[in-house]
């Protein structure tokens, strides 16, 4: 195949694979990706990345946790599921939601937990439309430096919410290894000598970036590939250490990831799940609530690594 940019389907024949086995690789973190429209594509740089990895028996942090993972059912775009009493949809990519839905699963065998891995914004927009269970955020406020409540209240006006923390994160630059253009912070984005790495529009790294815009009083227009998107975090890593860029935003724990990639921490995050209240009255949601402060449950994040689970399963606030 000479494209550059493949489907899963393509990605599946060149490796003699199954397309399910492809979406496992993306969503272990192990094959980068990324969305153009509704549709997944992989470049074939990080197939051949991926393939000179197996032969040299490297594996990423997120492979070594394997074991831990679930591997759950993906929401695609030609295939309408409703969230009811069967079926948990949870909006957001982080790895922590998979191991929440198998602990659904495992707990609650009549429930067949779903992934939907859009941003946090548009999460919020689907819990609204009824078109998801549980939404995951991370959307900071630059106007009250918070994170979620206000966005839940927008997003969600008049229905009542009920925001749970899930884990704090690290927030930060990914920069070539060393950090040849000596990147510090946040001042670095009024810089006209670099290149920017950019997430999608809806994702609480798109809204972070445009607050602290917002704040620092400087133009999209002035940053040199603002428009570059990657959908992913993992994404936006690969594409600095490849040289597509020279910084991009995201969380700590992918840097640890990626090879050539050194990380400039710059924000903690709280990362909360949001519930409608009134399903909290549903005994599945009850469960739900249990299993996320179970023991259990905590001791499984503390096995991944790079999580502040101090607030797990506490709730933030009631809108």
């Amino acid at each position: 195949m000479d494209s550059t940019s493949l489907t899963p389907i393509e990605v599946a024949e060149l490796l003699k694979i199954t397309k399910n086995t492809v979406y496992e690789l993306i969503k272990r973190g192990e094959l980068p990706a990324y969305k153009v429209g509704k549709k997944l594509r992989i470049d074939k740089e990080d197939i051949d990345n991926y393939i000179k990895n197996q032969k040299r028996g490297k594996s990423s942090s997120s492979t070594k946790q394997i074991s831990q993972e679930i591997i759950t059912s993906e929401i695609s775009s030609d295939k309408e599921i409703k969230s009811d009493d069967k079926n948990i949809i949870i909006c957001g990519q982080d790895m922590i939601l998979d191991i929440l839905g198998r602990n659904i699963e495992n707990t609650l065998p009549s429930i067949k937990s779903y992934r939907s891995y859009m941003g946090s914004y548009n999460g919020l927009i689907n819990l609204y439309n009824n078109k998801a269970s549980i939404a995951s955020a991370h959307l900071w406020d630059w106007e009250t430096s918070e994170y979620n409540i206000d966005f839940v209240k927008k997003l969600l006006p008049g229905i009542p919410c009920t925001i749970i923390n899930l884990t704090y994160r690290i927030q930060g630059f990914y920069v070539k290894k060393g950090n040849p253009k000596n990147i510090q912070g946040w001042d670095d984005l009024k810089r006209e000598d670099l290149s920017y790495i950019n997430r999608e529009i809806g994702c609480g790294v798109r809204v972070l970036l445009d607050g602290k815009l917002r704040e620092l009083n400087i133009s999209s227009n002035k940053i040199n590939g603002y428009n570059s998107e990657e959908s992913s975090h993992l994404a936006v890593a690969s594409a600095v250490a490849r040289g597509k860029g020279d910084f991009g935003l995201g969380i700590e724990k992918v840097a640890k990831q990626i090879d050539n990639i050194d990380f400039i921490p710059l924000q903690r995050e709280r990362y909360d799940l949001v519930i409608k209240t009134d399903n909290l009255d549903n005994p599945i949601y009850r469960e739900i609530l249990n299993i996320i402060n179970s023991n259990e449950f905590k001791d499984e994040l503390v096995g991944l690594g790079g999580y502040d689970l101090k607030d797990t399963g506490k709730i933030i606030a009631e809108t």
